[in-house]
This record gives C-alpha cells, sequence and structure tokens, in this order.
C-alpha cells in the first residue's frame, strides 16, 4: 500500500535539472505537461474524495538529451480566499465546508483534472469554472479566464479533443432544465455552437469528436438537486445511479449542431474516451466502459488507503453508431482492466490500431490500489502487450509522443510514482517495444501526487 503515500503534499518549484537514469533520447524535444488533485486537505481537515485536491501543474522539459522539471500548486481564487480565512469556505466535489449549510453552493473550481493547450497558451481544467492559465515559463498562477466566451464561466469540460481544426468542447448547467453547452475554439475565436437539453441532470466528463459529429454518451446518473442546492450534500454524492433510465447517445453533426439524434441504450457508465472515427454512415467511438458508477466511490476511497472492495471496473470497449438506422451496439476490446486510453495523435479522427492505457496487474491489484502497469491493446486484432515499471510504481496516463507516421513509432511519457522511494519520475518507452521496459526515466528529487491528465507540446516550454 506504499501508493498511498502518494496523496501527502508535494515540494513546489521553478524548472530544476531531473536525474537521467538510462539515455533520453536526443530527438525527444518537447514538454510534458501534466495536472492533478494536488493538495488533499484544507486547514488540516481532509477531502474526502481523491477529485477533491487542490491541483498542481506540473512540467517536464525534453531537449539535448537532458530534463527539467517543475511543480507548482495552482493558485485558484477559492484556494486562496481559504488561505486568507484559514478555514475551509466551499464545497469540493466529495467535500463539504463544516458549518451550517450553505443554500446554492458552488463547488470550487480546483484546476486538478487536465491541461489544454490554446494559442500557445497552457490552462488547468476543471469542470466547475473557467480555464485557469498558467504561465509556461514557471508554472506560475496567472487567473481564470473565460477565452472570450462568457458562457464557460457557467461550465467548460476537462477533456476538449481537436477536430477540423479546432478544439471543441462541452459544459454543464443545471437548473429546472440540464443543458449541455458545446464550444467551439476556433483560432483567436471562441463561441458557444449549441445547447442540448438533456433528460434530465445528468454528469457528462467526457466526450468524442470526428471530422463530422460530436458524440456524448449521458449516462443514467441523476443529480439530487433538492439536497445539493440546499447546501446537505457534495456533488458527489448528490449523483444517483438510475439505470431504468438507459444511457442516451447524442450525435451533433458538427455542421449543422442544432439538428442533433439521439439514442437511448441499456445503461453504462464511461470516464474517458480514446478516439472516435467514421466508417461510411457508422461512428466507431472507442472507449473505457463500466457497468455502473460504483468507480466513483472507489476514486473517493483511495484517499483513505482502504480502497472500496466492490468496485466493478471499465475495460475499453468500441461502439457503433448509425445515426440514421439510430441503432448502437457495443462489444469488448479487451478484457483488461484498463483506464486513461490514449492513441496517436497522427490524423484526427482516423481509424487507428492501438489503443494505449494504464491498466492493473491482477484482479486482485484491480481493487487495491492505482493502476501498475501500461499495456497497448490492439483493437484490430485484439493482442495486447503490457510492462510493469517496478514494484510498487504507479503510472499515470500515457502520452503518446510521435516520431514517425506508424501508431507505434513514437514513445510512450508516463509521469510515475515510486512507492518504494517516494519519488517520482517520468518513464520514456519505445511504443513499439513496450514489454521492453523504459529506455530512460527523467527523477525528480520528491513526489508527485498521482496526476489525472496531461499533454504533450512539442514544444521546449
Amino acid at each position: 500500500m506504499s501508493w498511498f503515500a502518494a496523496f501527502g503534499a508535494p515540494r513546489e518549484h521553478g524548472f530544476e535539472p531531473l536525474r537521467i537514469e538510462g539515455a533520453l533520447p536526443a530527438d525527444l524535444v518537447g514538454t510534458l505537461v501534466r495536472t492533478g488533485p494536488s493538495l488533499f486537505a484544507c486547514a488540516g481537515r481532509p477531502y474526502r474524495h481523491w477529485f477533491d485536491g487542490d491541483g498542481a501543474v506540473s512540467a517536464v522539459r525534453f531537449a539535448d538529451g537532458r530534463a527539467s522539471g517543475a511543480l507548482r500548486v495552482v493558485e485558484t481564487p477559492g484556494l486562496l480566499e481559504e488561505r486568507r480565512a484559514g478555514r475551509p469556505l466551499h464545497p469540493a466535489y466529495g467535500t463539504l465546508p463544516p458549518g451550517v449549510p450553505r443554500p446554492y453552493p458552488r463547488p470550487k473550481n480546483a484546476a486538478n483534472t487536465s491541461v489544454m493547450r490554446w494559442n500557445e497558451r497552457w490552462f488547468a481544467l476543471h469542470e466547475a469554472g473557467a480555464p485557469i492559465e498558467i504561465a509556461r515559463d514557471d508554472l506560475s498562477t496567472l487567473g481564470e479566464c473565460d477565452l472570450g466566451c462568457p458562457a464557460i464561466r457557467d461550465g467548460f469540460g476537462a477533456h476538449p479533443h481537436a477536430a477540423r481544426g479546432a478544439l471543441y468542447n462541452v459544459g454543464m448547467r443545471y437548473g429546472a432544465v440540464t443543458e449541455l453547452d458545446v464550444f467551439e475554439l476556433r483560432g483567436e475565436q471562441t463561441a458557444r455552437i449549441t445547447t442540448i437539453k438533456l433528460a434530465g441532470p445528468s454528469m457528462v466528463h467526457d466526450f468524442a469528436v470526428t471530422d463530422r459529429h460530436l458524440i456524448v454518451f449521458v449516462p443514467p446518473l441523476r443529480l439530487n438537486q433538492r439536497e445539493l442546492a440546499r447546501g446537505l450534500v457534495s456533488y458527489s454524492d448528490a449523483l444517483e445511479w438510475a439505470p431504468a433510465f438507459g444511457t442516451e447517445i447524442v450525435i451533433v453533426p458538427l455542421d449543422d449542431p442544432g439538428a442533433s439524434t439521439r439514442v437511448t441504450v441499456d445503461p453504462f457508465y464511461q470516464w474517458h474516451f480514446a478516439n472516435a472515427f467514421e466508417r461510411g454512415r457508422e461512428i466507431v467511438v472507442d472507449f473505457v466502459r463500466y457497468p455502473d458508477f460504483s468507480s466513483n466511490a472507489w476514486y473517493a476511497s483511495l484517499t483513505t488507503g482502504r480502497p472500496a472492495p466492490d468496485v466493478r471496473q471499465g475495460t475499453l470497449s468500441r461502439a457503433t453508431i448509425d445515426p440514421q438506422a439510430r441503432t448502437f451496439r457495443c462489444e469488448p476490446c479487451s478484457e483488461t482492466v484498463a483506464e486513461f486510453p490514449q492513441v496517436a495523435p497522427l490524423v484526427e479522427a482516423r481509424p487507428h490500431r492501438f489503443v494505449y492505457v494504464t491498466s492493473h496487474s491482477s484482479p486482485i491489484a484491480a481493487v487495491s490500489g492505482p493502476q501498475d502497469r501500461i499495456s497497448r491493446i490492439d483493437v484490430e486484432r485484439g493482442a495486447q502487450v503490457g510492462v510493469a515499471l517496478g514494484r510498487e510504481h504507479y503510472p499515470s496516463e500515457p502520452i503518446f509522443v510521435a516520431r514517425g507516421a506508424a501508431e507505434d513509432d513514437g514513445w510512450i511519457l508516463s509521469l510515475v510514482y515510486d512507492g518504494s522511494t517516494h519519488a517520482s519520475y517520468v518513464a520514456v518507452l519505445d511504443a513499439a517495444h513496450l514489454d521492453a521496459g523504459p529506455i530512460a526515466r527523467a527523477w525528480f528529487d520528491h513526489h508527485i501526487p498521482l496526476t489525472l491528465h496531461g499533454i504533450w507540446t512539442g514544444q521546449r516550454g
């Protein structure tokens, strides 16, 4: 259970040289930027969910066979308020502040989920507020920014996706009717291109996009807005699994975003998508499918060091949708318990063969702690290879850095926590020979709490 120490507060610093084990490829040039929950208590009061932690952004620059790294806590408006007050003031995803319940509490923007690069600027993302800009030179916090579109302040998802030379994202709004805003970021312009009325107050964490369509899987969650509005429960505790509603598939044509198609199918849940593409009149979507929402409680339990034993974990699956016939079928690509799927960013919205994931080494490991392997799943042939990076080593989401045109011609980068030394490093692996293990490791002299998502910029900073 050495992974539990990763939930301690890290050391903050600007860019410092990292110790290199092995040999970094000379042509690996760019910056890996990641964020994740980092501070797990406020004024001595622990948070109740992993997703509550105040975010910290880390960055590792690679060039000339060397690496330097930096880490800064994101100084969000809510965090600064609480530091000045010396006590918790704002509800988090799974934790309420002590004291008399406050009606209509707005969750704190923790900036702890993902990172977005837009017009050479970096932003830390959450889902409870606007993006927070991060300085590229030292990772200091520049402040919240609505990107020129005020509607973004109501909600902006943590998973923007590229298509058609633009970035697309969604944002949830609750009220008498639950609505999902769709945003397009093209060049310097940001616009809300449509608003989708949902059947009920669900939660949408991620979505998929092709060159022609944006695809949303709306799970059968129902937010208890009455209890939440009274300040009696946290957002996480207010989310109730309601399988009788089924999962709603919403397909938005990007050339006519107001003309969406909807299909309701048997219930399932998903956190993350790998990719989507079109094949004739069909839309193919690869994602990690869960039978229910029990993983949410499992992620919460990690902060206690005693993971919930009754979780039903997810597996990589492929959905095939025919919007004209309004049909949906879904098949597993692998039986391996997996999360944080990534594909090689070769050409937008194209078919792919390999999906890179974090995975568990055994069924026991799948319920007893974070993912302890990196795997490559061949979605065409069903084969897979995987690697454990060391005993008590816990990798984060694998990021693909292209070297050539093939989907396995490149490097996999993963920020790894080593529980045996209480330190973190970036593992560099050859994507074509994943099972050979890291060709190099770039070590911090301290730990970084387990991160969620990140990006590769392809630039030195």
